[in-house]
């Protein structure tokens, strides 16, 4: 009988190891796509500056950048707020996408659309996964 308990202890801290192990890897990669959509937002406003026209898309994408920013900061963390930054991220997320979508012609907003687009998918499962 205690052998039975000992190996079912056991095996559920396996289980919880290994939960814990995909809770940390999801946490890395959310933290990633985080970082690597700010990157991309703030060089679409580089490009977007030299551009007539461009001031939403410029005020979106730094929103995006400061919101991805704090986003990778809770998560890596796992704050308390982790989930409603990691939604508010997503949020932002598709409104930048959204508004670089339009700029068909442009590189660096189309590299920006689609990190943002990667980045809204990781944060809302992330949000919700909380």
């Amino acid at each position: 009988m205690i052998g039975g308990a000992a190996g079912l202890l056991a095996g559920a801290a396996g289980v919880g190891a290994a939960a814990r192990a995909e809770d940390k890897k999801a946490a890395e990669t959310c933290c990633m796509e985080c970082c690597e959509c700010r990157e991309a937002c703030l060089a679409c406003v580089v490009a977007c500056l030299d551009e007539a026209g461009r001031k939403d898309c410029i005020k979106l994408c730094l929103d995006c950048a400061e919101i991805c920013a704090a986003c990778s900061g809770v998560s890596a963390r796992k704050g308390p707020m982790a989930a409603a930054v990691m939604a508010l991220c997503a949020d932002a997320c598709d409104k930048c996408a959204a508004e670089c979508e339009k700029h068909k012609d442009d590189k660096a907003c189309m590299a920006c659309a689609k990190a943002c687009r990667a980045c809204a998918k990781m944060c809302r499962e992330m949000s919700k996964a909380k």
